[in-house]
């Protein structure tokens, strides 16, 4: 639990009221006080300009930002130098990642089968061109494998109850040279055996109805051959890079210096492929931007943190790694992360915040008293738990995800290109979260 005077103070304000924010706020200044900030509340509130962050998601989406590119290089040079313009002194933060490509051609056959199958590799499936005997070896549980002969023979194997990465080195280990894996549900699904691993064998997955029938083919013709080939499935290791500029706090003195609060505005600067990825997510990187631009001259009592995030897409994993390395003080001291993903397509519904748990937190608070002021409404809050603000929450930090729902129909297309972009959301947005990390900041003292 953070224990920072800041945060008493705005968590004793909302308490009050959600419904009446001005009011509330003559709890703490006088009236002239109280106008005082507000002026200076609006004054901060006009130099937000849509049209810089609109200028910035034209530069970033002229092709996707796919991690661990070149083009995700021209973005991490494009936004360093920006950060640089402002006068951060701004840190390029690079990690590695396992890349992987998926393969191009899949093939399986079995003797006597006469049912087509389309058999889908799994993400980190290998190459390799392997031909067996069939087992049956049920989950793929070790207990159920021990008195199997695998050797140099392809497993059939359910899924449920355990890993398919666990199935597959259970198999490995009693020599099977190939996987063949089938879904214990009906419809398509996707599979990942989670990382790249040496021990891994060629594999693929199969719908419930296609594994099934071949189960019943392979029970009544024991020692049926199988050929599996996979061809172009290739994992490597490859870089990416978080950007971070940082604003130090104002007017420290030497009890407060080591023991400052710190807010994280953050937005991943990656796209998918074949997405250009004007609104997922050069808008969030876009309003990182401007904010940073916005909060550079105006003192305040906390430490906030501008970062763009790498291979968000790839799961989370430049903001995991930004997380990972903080010493165990900064974690103490993080109160907020403002997570910007998805903030500008005029296709796309309305505000909302999310969440990991579903339960409101400092940000959502904050922002809620915030919108209300400016909207007359509180931003509803729900759960969700798949953008940059999910390793903040693990850590124990406050975080909410910034983004519009429903997602505009674009999203992860090649349409999601700069002509998609409501410069109006963009203003709404920035301004909601600038007027909720200055309540939290504690900026409005030097309206005086």
């Amino acid at each position: 639990m953070k224990h920072s005077i800041s945060k008493i103070i705005i968590t004793a304000i909302i308490g009050l009221s959600v419904i009446a924010p001005i009011a509330t706020f003559a709890t703490y200044y006088t009236n002239s006080q109280d106008e005082k900030s507000t002026n200076f509340e609006m004054n901060i509130l006009k130099t937000i300009d849509d049209e810089n962050m609109y200028k910035h998601i034209k530069s970033l989406s002229k092709t996707p930002r796919v991690a661990g590119t070149e083009q995700e290089d021209a973005a991490v040079d494009y936004i360093k130098k920006q950060f640089d313009s402002y006068g951060y002194k701004t840190e390029v933060q690079t990690f590695t990642f396992n890349d992987y490509t998926a393969p191009h051609t899949i093939e399986l056959t079995l003797d006597g089968f006469l049912h087509i199958v389309d058999p889908s590799a799994l993400e980190y499936s290998v190459s390799g061109h392997v031909v067996g005997e069939v087992v049956v070896g049920g989950l793929g549980k070790a207990n159920e494998l021990q008195h199997l002969d695998l050797t140099g023979k392809i497993v059939l194997l359910k899924r449920g109850d355990i890993s398919f990465k666990e199935k597959m080195l259970n198999a490995a280990n009693k020599g099977a040279v190939g996987v063949i894996y089938y879904n214990n549900a009906p419809g398509m699904i996707m599979g990942s055996l989670g990382e790249a691993n040496h021990s891994f064998i060629p594999a693929v997955l199969l719908t419930q109805a296609e594994g099934e029938k071949m189960v019943k083919q392979v029970n009544k013709n024991p020692d049926t051959q199988a050929s599996l080939t996979i061809e172009g499935a290739k994992s490597n290791t490859n870089k990416s890079h978080n950007v971070i500029a940082t604003k130090k706090p104002s007017n420290l003195n030497s009890k407060t210096k080591a023991k400052h609060d710190i807010i994280v505005i953050g937005a991943h600067h990656d796209s998918v492929a074949n997405a250009p990825g004007a609104n997922d997510n050069a808008s969030g990187t876009a309003m990182t931007l401007e904010l940073a631009r916005v909060f550079k001259t105006i003192p305040s009592d906390t430490e906030i943190r501008f970062i763009t995030f790498g291979a968000e897409e790839l799961g989370l994993i430049g903001s995991n790694h930004y997380v990972n390395q903080l010493s165990p003080n900064e974690i103490d001291r993080m109160v907020a992360n403002f997570n910007l993903d998805m903030v500008g397509s005029k296709d796309a519904g309305k505000l909302i915040l999310q969440t990991m748990d579903d339960k409101p937190n400092l940000v959502t608070e904050l922002t809620q008293v915030a919108s209300t002021k400016l909207n007359g409404e509180p931003t509803p809050v729900n759960q969700g738990d798949s953008s940059d603000h999910v390793p903040f929450a693990k850590a124990g930090i406050p975080a909410a995800l910034f983004i519009h729902n429903p997602a505009e129909p674009w999203y992860h297309k090649p349409e999601d290109k700069i002509d998609k972009i409501s410069k109006a959301k963009l203003q709404d947005v920035a301004e909601i979260v600038t007027l909720a990390i200055m309540n939290q900041t504690r900026v409005e003292h030097y309206a005086k």
